[in-house]
């Protein structure tokens, strides 16, 4: 009797370092299966006594996800396999196909974040309900390090990164990366494959191409890898990572795995692979090291999620925090009307402004803007940092719950920090962006200002303003807020 194993592919998208696929591979039969729910697109509700609307999947990231997985059915058609691919409730989709091509096994991924964990309960439910005649595996696939080679136990896994990161940088060891294994055909009483729905039928709007974002971000595995070549051996730019990782023009100033990263096209430990490989044939210094740097900020911040779940999700935050006096866009229209304009890129701050255009219109900002527009809303403005996250989860192109909500709550100060921290964002402007060529850039309506006034056009009198075109109120908005006052409050 032939053995069937079924794959379920959730923000695993790639054939390589695919555990879950690899173990799938060794039965008679394989079935791959992906599963377009729609209760992740649209309106949704976010959780707990301060509930509020928001959209969940922005155009930019549906977009990048349909590519994402039309390549992965691509290179499995390649490969003599493909892909089963259904619109509906994830759980019912999964049982199905199970149910239908009498499946022995269901083989998947597992995440940490209490979404991931909820479908991941639901269609194991959704299994049992078949006789308990199929069983399933999961795995740990999306992190550098893997869970059970912590040096400890997640549930005790340091709260600060610096000693997160020497623990394991001493302690622990990275997996080498999975080759991509030998797959058989689907089978012929498998389900037609089916369509790969578009973000319009997912009933959110494809977002217009503004060719002033610094990559186009074509989603999937094929894109991931060519991200790699170009970045670190095309153009070799990984030796001067450290010093350029700042900068806010350009698609070469860091290596923009992240929206790959994010929704699994491209394994990190295949990353470390390629930074072990750079550094044995180009160059190994502080900026090759720097690159893993960073993906052990993302590796921890799956691991608190890991330890401290839902717990990151409330205002307080993982410090249960109740001395600060958050506004609320629900119950304080002037916190609404300052929450729309910073959410619009109308604040009135130009690195704020730009920063925030830049994410409306391409899906995508660097790691210093985020930090600064975030700092703004929660420190500046002082309304509820969840407003500002699900913002971004909306928005962005490489949304991962954990790495998104872990750093708001780390910059609004709840979370893995005891200080209270805060950006003075003139001065951030200044040190990376001096000429304001970002700014000028995002917001062309300051392009006759000198960079001193594009950053503060604030301090134009009322002559200045007319001899430069530039009538504060009319062609850019007064700022949202005394920017001073406001550092004075969080001294």
């Amino acid at each position: 009797m032939s053995d069937t194993a079924l794959v379920w592919f959730r923000r695993d998208l790639r054939l390589h370092d695919h555990e879950a696929l690899t173990e799938a591979a060794a039965a008679d039969r394989v079935v791959p299966v992906y599963a377009f729910d729609p209760r992740a697109y649209g309106s949704s509700e976010f959780g707990g006594g301060d509930s509020f609307r928001y959209e969940k999947t922005g155009g930019f990231r549906a977009r990048f996800r349909r590519e994402s997985v039309a390549d992965l059915r691509d290179s499995l058609r390649d490969r003599g396999a493909d892909l089963v691919v259904r619109e509906g409730p994830t759980e019912h989709v999964v049982a199905a196909v199970a149910d239908h091509v009498d499946a022995d096994t269901v083989h998947f991924h597992t995440w940490p974040c209490p979404e991931e964990a909820g479908a991941e309960a639901a269609v194991r439910e959704a299994l049992r309900g078949l006789d308990g005649r199929v069983d399933t595996r999961r795995y740990w696939g999306h992190t550098l390090y893997h869970i059970n080679d912590l040096p400890s136990d997640y549930r005790n896994v340091a709260d600060t990164y610096t000693a997160f990161r020497t623990s394991v940088e001493s302690d622990a060891s990275v997996r080498p990366p999975l080759g991509i294994p030998d797959l058989p055909p689907l089978p012929d009483d498998a389900p037609a494959p089916g369509d790969v729905p578009t973000p319009a039928d997912l009933g959110v709007d494809d977002p217009a191409t503004d060719d002033r974002g610094v990559l186009p971000f074509e989603g999937g595995e094929s894109a991931a890898l060519d991200r790699i070549e170009r970045y670190l051996w095309d153009e070799d730019r990984l030796r001067e990572y450290k010093e350029t990782r700042n900068g806010m023009l350009g698609q070469g100033y860091s290596s923009k795995l992240s929206p790959w990263l994010n929704e699994g096209c491209l394994s990190p430990r295949y990353v470390h692979d390629e930074v072990d490989r750079y550094e044995d044939l180009r160059v190994s210094n502080e900026s090759t090291y720097w690159l893993v740097f960073e993906l052990l900020w993302r590796d921890f911040y799956q691991f608190q999620f890991a330890k401290h779940g839902a717990t990151f999700f409330d205002l307080g935050g993982i410090r249960g925090r109740t001395d600060i006096d958050w506004r609320d866009p629900a119950a304080d229209d002037a916190a609404a009307r300052a929450f729309e304009r910073w959410a619009a890129g109308e604040t009135g701050i130009p690195f704020v402004d730009a920063n925030m255009r830049e994410l409306n219109r391409t899906g995508y900002m660097s790691n210093r803007g985020r930090q600064v527009v975030a700092s703004f809303l929660a420190n500046n403005l002082r309304v509820d940092w969840r407003r500002g996250a699900a913002h971004f989860e909306t928005r962005l192109v490489d949304y991962d719950p954990a790495s998104n909500y872990g750093n708001w709550a780390y910059v609004a100060g709840v979370g893995n920090d005891s200080r209270d921290r805060y950006f003075n964002v003139v001065k951030q402007a200044r040190n990376y962006d001096g000429a304001a060529d970002y700014v000028t850039h995002w917001l062309p309506e300051l392009d006759p200002l000198s960079p001193e006034y594009a950053h503060e056009p604030w301090k134009l009198s009322s002559r200045e303003q007319a001899e430069h075109g530039v009538e504060l109120g009319i062609d850019y908005p007064e700022p949202v807020v005394d920017l001073e006052r406001s550092y004075e409050k969080l001294r």
